[in-house]
């Protein structure tokens, strides 16, 4: 039966196992400095500057299922932005929005009250000239530093940005750094 790890994925730390970039001054965080998982591989990556659900499993097609967009699982975020988003980008999230790498599927958006996670280490910068504001923001596919762009794209940067699900796996009640093993019955 294949089984999953579920991950919360701290900020700053890479979604692999080793750092292959040794042009970075310091080494940085890498799931090795969390957990062994041998015969594990990521399903999905998760930027090194976000945070939260991160998937790793030990079997190869169920790796490909939760993976690849062609099978339209759904990926959610909370996202902290810059400045107060209103319904005007929200609809244009909704109805998918021109990157340079052309036009992303449509999205599931909506402004929610403001969260209350773990801090985070360095803290979000904080203005107090310049409001922000949460979304809850949903995806079926997984470019590069999609959502980032999307926000950016719709006039509100993205400030922090955590992924709470993927598909019907949930960040709930994982704490940064924890994880959690489950075994998938098909």
């Amino acid at each position: 039966m294949p089984a999953i790890k579920l991950f919360n994925k701290p900020y700053r730390v890479l979604s692999q196992f080793t750092d292959r970039d040794d042009t970075q001054s310091q080494p940085r965080l890498t799931l090795a400095d969390f957990f062994s998982a041998p015969g594990f591989r990521v399903a999905g990556r998760l930027d090194y500057d976000s945070e939260g659900l991160l998937l790793l499993t030990d079997d190869g097609a169920l790796q490909q299922r939760i993976a690849n967009p062609k099978h339209k699982l759904w990926k959610t975020y909370k996202v902290q932005v810059e400045g107060d988003i209103h319904e005007e980008a929200l609809a244009k999230l909704r109805n998918g929005v021109e990157l340079k790498d052309g036009f992303t599927r449509p999205a599931k958006a909506k402004k929610i009250s403001a969260q209350d996670f773990w801090p985070r280490n360095p803290p979000v910068r904080y203005r107090k000239s310049v409001p922000d504001s949460w979304i809850e923001i949903a995806i079926q596919e997984g470019r590069n530093r999609q959502i980032r762009r999307m926000t950016a794209e719709v006039g509100f940067p993205t400030l922090r940005l955590i992924r709470t699900a993927i598909g019907p796996w949930a960040l709930e009640g994982l704490n940064p750094g924890e994880t959690r093993l489950l075994e998938e019955r098909h």
